[in-house]
């Protein structure tokens, strides 16, 4: 149940590790402030850490976990691939060695589209397959996948996909893939849960803001939690940062969520690419 849940909660992936609720979101956070806003995070109490070979800033983010001392989750994610199954495998066994971690705790599939859409697909799962088998990566899974894609990839994985992280809001809210990763024990992870501010100034959503006290955006986290999701807001900024953790405290109501939930509208900020072959 949401309101049982703190800042350490976690939840347990299908590959058997723990996933934090709430992490932070490295996204286009340049390199020279990614070691910053990690560290700053970690101090507040965040557990996890989102970044991926596209954000560019893999070695700083690790760099901060390891002189925090602390065991904190990380993630990361290739988006381009490198051909074969043996070259995506060096392509990610790189990010590895950058994090430098030990082994990194959840490696993704950062979008589907490929140039060669399924056969790409696959070179790149079974090159994640083969670091985990390894003991390299602790979990592996996608991003940006829509059922079909998941559909297809279930056809050969011959390890569980952990995750699915898709953009998530109130305004985008992709039911059925939610749905679907439910009824195959995925863990859902939202990203862009505070639409990049887009929707501050939403009625509703100032109106749910002035009744429970919460910033809009601490009630997009709480949205997000309530949902069942591991959220990601990005922030770079130690306030706001701190803001987006102080979720714990408070929790929307059966009439709030409904509200919330009648938003969507399919509006995405992010490019969607669940459609593409």
């Amino acid at each position: 149940m949401s309101s049982s849940l703190d800042i350490a909660s976690t939840y347990t992936l299908p590959a058997g590790n723990n996933i934090p609720v709430l992490q932070l979101g490295v996204y286009k956070s340049p390199a020279d402030v990614t070691h910053r806003s990690v560290q700053s995070a970690i101090q507040l109490g965040y557990r996890g850490v989102d970044t991926a070979q596209y954000y560019a800033n893999e070695s700083e983010a690790g760099s901060a976990i390891r002189e925090s001392g602390k065991n904190i989750f990380i993630t990361s994610k290739i988006m381009d691939s490198a051909g074969d199954v043996d070259a995506n495998y060096a392509k990610c066994l790189e990010s590895v060695n950058k994090i430098n971690v030990g082994a990194v705790d959840l490696f993704l599939i950062h979008s589907p589209r490929y140039p060669n859409g399924a056969q790409d697909r696959k070179a790149v799962w079974l090159a994640l397959e083969r670091l985990a088998k390894e003991g390299r990566v602790k979990a592996i899974g996608v991003s940006n996948y829509g059922v079909k894609h998941l559909k297809e990839l279930e056809e050969y994985a011959s390890l569980p996909i952990s995750v699915n992280q898709i953009e998530l809001h109130p305004w985008n809210q992709m039911n059925d893939i939610v749905t679907y990763c439910k009824q195959k024990g995925i863990v859902v992870e939202a990203y862009c849960p505070l639409v990049r501010g887009r929707k501050a100034d939403d009625a509703h959503l100032v109106k749910i803001a002035e009744q429970t006290g919460k910033s809009w955006a601490q009630v997009l986290v709480r949205w997000s939690l309530q949902r069942g999701f591991v959220v990601l807001p990005k922030s770079d900024n130690a306030d706001r940062q701190k803001l987006n953790a102080d979720v714990f405290d408070f929790e929307l109501s059966d009439d709030q969520m409904t509200l919330l939930n009648g938003l969507d509208a399919g509006e995405h900020i992010a490019p969607c690419p669940i459609d593409c072959d």
